[in-house]
């Protein structure tokens, strides 16, 4: 019987398999940097909220302090979102006719919530506490970035899982002491590795086997 195709169709055969496969793992290599991105994290992006509220007003200016807002942040995984009334403790005698300000004034007036969206948004299958980071001695910083230069607030790191798990593998790095967790314009020493370990002793921090394990974070 006479061969049906020429000898040179096993090269195209080849080059089709070849190319085929490179397709496949270009497809790949495009997806797994896209999720990557900062497109896909949100990194650096500003969000849009009910009022345009400034971190590096408040608390880089006027230098109100973390927990004056966020008030469940040392006994609670949610670090909470202030009522209107903490607005109001100061807006009721400075700048109480602000246009700018009218939502909030409309919010205690009504008695309606305003409605905050979220910056920094995990996924539902992601346990995070910021009860157990503070205890830790976890700065604000550490996570959220300097706050208190941001007119807006942006998500200042990716959240991607490894990010997570840099610090899980070597807490050493990025610990401080508890008193200076909510201090912005705290510097990590020169001794910053072994101030690190002196204090994963002291707070009693898990093993590394432990905070990398699947089921801290993922419950």
């Amino acid at each position: 019987m006479s061969q049906i195709f020429p000898k040179s169709a096993n090269a195209l055969a080849r080059m089709g398999l070849v190319g085929a496969v490179g397709f496949v793992l270009c497809l790949g290599l495009v997806v797994f940097t896209l999720f990557r991105s900062t497109w896909a994290t949100k990194q650096h992006e500003f969000v849009e909220q009910p009022i345009q509220f400034s971190h590096a007003h408040h608390v880089g200016g006027v230098g109100i302090d973390c927990r004056y807002c966020h008030t469940s942040v040392e006994k609670s995984a949610f670090a909470g979102i202030p009522p209107t009334q903490t607005c109001m403790n100061c807006h009721n005698q400075i700048w109480t006719n602000a246009p700018i300000l009218e939502p909030v004034r409309a919010s205690l007036r009504d008695d309606t919530n305003l409605h905050w969206t979220r910056v920094h948004d995990l996924p539902d299958f992601v346990y995070f506490s910021h009860q157990i980071h503070v205890k830790q001695g976890v700065g604000c910083a550490t996570c959220h970035g300097p706050v208190d230069k941001m007119p807006l607030v942006y998500q200042a790191q990716s959240l991607l899982m490894e990010w997570c798990l840099d610090c899980h593998r070597a807490p050493e790095k990025y610990l401080r002491p508890r008193e200076e967790v909510f201090n912005m314009a705290y510097e990590a020493p020169a001794n910053q590795l072994e101030l690190g370990r002196q204090l994963k002793a002291e707070y009693n921090v898990a093993s590394v086997e432990h905070l990398t394990s699947c089921s801290v974070c993922h419950r």
